[in-house]
């Protein structure tokens, strides 16, 4: 029953930058230029920073979805890593047994493992089961007790989460590529962060400038902005909000999803612009660059916006949308607060959100013409966090330059 000892690390905030801050944290690495754990802001932007990426889809079987990106999801964790010259350590295995005997090796060691879990299995998510649906990113165990039936866990939380050991089988065994994957770090090497948070935002200006590694050029940066205020405004244009999000539950389920990505799937609010900012600021230490200082500023203006925004795509003045604003939040702060002995409590909350879903397909408290002035001023809201971050953007370039 390996359980580390002391094991306190738990301000990861994100999967694959919170995961490896915990696991370097434990582990005892130092950033040169403070002499304390390297911060999740860094590795933040060492793995590409700060990104806009709008998306709209609908699966068949399921309603439409809005998601937005914050962060750069191409290779965050093999890039930043990378970058920071960490070797990495990698134990793979498709037989079950040989999983759990090399997770209680890792821990035997002293070190945290870092696995791969689907999100929809993992308990304290409280997701139903849908054969349809996974998402599998990394989280760190710190404690295996098969005698207690206890794993012990770190995963966005700054409190422990404990599950069974059957529920991290199941979570760890859903997607073959990821399958009882296991992950331990050596720690990284000092001499290359000046080059990591170099390359790190020149990547973030690139997304937001240029044409994405993979996709349309429409759906990441300055441009997604445009887009998006585009299929707001013009109701004819294809997959415009008119066409794909209507009034009632879609138009709901579009605003929830909006919602989520600025302040709950995998941050804790501002669409992390926050974050982004916290880490320009440790860039200028690490490159003696003080103008990375004002761009920072510029994003926490950004951070400001984008809570704003956040507040109108769900406001106080109308009482349905407040109401699912306010069970998004709960669902998030519950699991920050409480963690495992949250779950009933957030079940509880993710069936109030279908019953409310469910009402808006009669009740929706929106007009026509009333609409059409909300996703306008969802327009508005969006022209105005790009017009500070093509500023902020551009300072950055310059700074950089």
């Amino acid at each position: 029953m390996p359980i580390l000892k002391n094991y306190q690390q738990f301000d990861g905030r994100h999967w694959e930058t919170g995961t490896v801050a915990n696991f370097l944290a434990y582990t005892g690495a130092k950033a040169p230029h403070t002499e304390r754990p390297y911060s999740e802001a860094l590795l933040m932007g060492v793995s590409g920073g700060a990104v806009m990426g709008y998306f709209s889809f609908a699966y068949e079987g399921y309603g439409p979805q809005c998601r937005l990106l914050t962060r750069n999801t191409f290779g965050p964790l093999d890039t930043m890593l990378s970058r920071l010259g960490v070797v990495q350590r990698r134990r793979h295995t498709t037989n079950p047994q040989k999983a759990v005997e090399n997770l209680i090796d890792t821990l035997e060691n002293g070190e945290p493992a870092i696995v791969w879990a689907d999100y929809f299995s993992l308990p304290y998510n409280a997701m139903p089961y849908d054969e349809g649906m996974w998402g599998m990113f990394p989280i760190l165990v710190y404690g295996y007790d098969e005698t207690a039936d206890r794993v012990y866990l770190a995963d966005r939380a700054p409190v422990p989460l404990i599950i069974s050991t059957q529920q991290l089988h199941t979570a760890r065994a859903r997607v073959k590529k990821d399958k009882f994957r296991i992950l331990t770090l050596e720690p990284p090497v000092p001499g290359k962060l000046p080059s990591a948070v170099q390359a790190g935002i020149w990547d973030c200006i690139k997304l937001y400038t240029e044409k994405p590694p993979k996709g349309s050029k429409n759906n990441f940066g300055l441009a997604a902005y445009q887009h998006w205020i585009s299929l707001l405004t013009r109701p004819k244009a294809r997959l415009s909000w008119e066409r794909e999000f209507p009034a009632g539950r879609k138009m709901l389920a579009g605003l929830m999803g909006v919602f989520d990505s600025i302040n709950c799937f995998g941050n804790v609010g501002y669409a992390e612009r926050d974050v982004f900012a916290d880490f320009l600021a440790e860039a200028s230490m690490i490159l003696g660059k003080p103008a990375l200082n004002e761009v920072a500023a510029q994003f926490r203006q950004s951070a400001a916006a984008w809570d704003a925004f956040g507040t109108a795509v769900l406001p106080d003045e109308l009482p349905m949308l407040s109401q699912m604003r306010h069970i998004l939040l709960q669902q998030r702060d519950l699991l920050h607060s409480q963690g495992s002995a949250a779950i009933g409590q957030i079940i509880q909350l993710k069936q109030a959100e279908k019953a409310l879903l469910k009402q808006s397909e009669t009740e929706f408290p929106l007009g026509e013409q009333e609409v059409v002035a909300f996703r306008e001023n969802m327009a508005a809201h969006l022209q105005k966090i790009h017009d500070i971050e093509a500023t902020a953007v551009a300072n950055l370039k310059a700074a950089m330059s």
